[in-house]
């Protein structure tokens, strides 16, 4: 049993490196169904269940430090890769489509939980809220939202089942319907001539991004990460606070606004701010999941069963919207895909229809980065007044 925290820590962050060394070498089809991260929240979840770790006042401690450290980090890093500049470029009817796709899924989810809300378990708003950052925009902005509302690890479960289970249906189902976009485009009379065109422009934009990366850029990146989660962390404090907005939930705002501005300066155009998010994600995963116990996932079907309401309201909501203005099953899947999968999904979609359509697919989950906490943060407003 380990009960010093700098061991605990130390194993959250080997053990994670383990997870995805697997994943990387791994030659069959496991990880495309449960993605590492996932994996790596289940079985710190278990381990945690067995008690390999106890939490004695010193892992507390590493506990609190750590993630107070990495979060708003990992925020302001990974929302360098996401220029507003560049995803204007999309053109009017990309970004209605992705922002159609963003309205639906924040209505599904207040209309499922008004539906299925005598049957949830207290704060359960606060779980929602969660996994609505992460259908908005990513994993990092789940956990933001997590941080923001203090939400208790033991809930986190619930989000990770949804987030990997009915996520992953949802991938097969967009990727099955691409041979009959012909069908749903007849159906909104949409036309489909300047999507080409769009993806081929947003490809050379690309080409004369450097690629590799260097010593000085880690250096520069993690200073300045650390800097701004320094700052962030000392205004929050001073800032007033109500009790929706504390000094958290500033934190997280104030990071999320500096990442937006410092992805329009050159420090944006240094590699290697995408890998080391991903090991602060990483590791705020394991030690979320750390704190969490398999016992308390007592409703685990009913959140499954919930799942599939909201993907079910948004595909309904969205196709509504489709023919309304009429968008083509290009533009609506891979804006819901980026809402819902990020980056990680969204280009292998884009692909399906033609490889030159990958950069849509690529800005339109940088775009879920930039709205994921805010709109995780709305969609809770809302849920805890109902």
């Amino acid at each position: 049993m380990i009960t010093n925290g700098f061991t605990y820590l130390a194993f959250i962050v080997f053990f994670g490196a383990v997870i995805v060394w697997t994943e990387k070498s791994h030659k069959g089809k496991f990880f495309k169904y449960v993605p590492a991260v996932v994996l790596i929240y289940l079985i710190s979840m278990l381990l945690s269940t067995f008690n390999v770790w106890q939490h004695t006042d010193d892992v507390k401690q590493y506990y609190s430090i750590f993630r107070g450290i990495l979060l708003p980090s990992m925020i302001f890093l990974m929302l360098l890769r996401c220029d507003l500049r560049k995803i204007m470029k999309l053109g009017p009817k990309m970004l209605l489509g992705f922002f159609a796709a963003s309205i639906s899924i924040m209505l599904a989810f207040i209309v499922t939980y008004a539906i299925f809300k005598g049957m949830y378990e207290a704060h359960t708003w606060k779980a929602f809220a969660a996994l609505a950052g992460s259908w908005l925009g990513g994993t990092g902005n789940m956990v933001a939202i997590q941080g923001a509302l203090n939400l208790p690890e033991s809930q986190m479960g619930y989000t990770l089942l949804i987030d990997s289970i009915n996520y992953s249906i949802w991938v097969m189902l967009l990727l099955a319907l691409v041979p009959y976009a012909h069908l749903f485009n007849k159906w909104t009379k949409s036309d489909t001539s300047a999507i080409d065109e769009v993806g081929a422009q947003l490809a050379a934009t690309n080409e004369d991004v450097r690629k590799n990366i260097e010593f000085s850029d880690m250096m520069i990146l993690l200073g300045s990460s650390l800097l701004i989660a320094s700052v962030a962390t000392h205004l929050s404090q001073v800032l007033p606070q109500t009790e929706f907005i504390s000094g958290s939930t500033w934190t997280v705002l104030i990071v999320t606004a500096a990442g937006i501005l410092c992805a329009m300066t050159p420090l944006a155009k240094l590699p290697g701010s995408s890998q080391i998010a991903n090991v602060m994600l990483y590791t705020l995963v394991g030690l979320i999941a750390s704190k969490a116990n398999f016992s308390e996932l007592t409703q685990a079907p009913l959140y499954i069963i919930s799942g599939f309401v909201i993907l079910g309201l948004h595909a309904l909501i969205l196709s509504a919207i489709a023919k309304i203005f009429k968008l083509d099953l290009f533009t609506c899947g891979v804006a819901s895909l980026a809402n819902i999968g990020g980056v990680a999904s969204a280009p292998i979609l884009a692909a399906s229809y033609g490889e030159a359509l990958v950069p849509i697919g690529v800005l339109m989950a940088m775009m879920g980065y930039v709205i994921g906490t805010g709109g995780g943060l709305f969609v809770a407003k809302i849920l805890s007044l109902l």
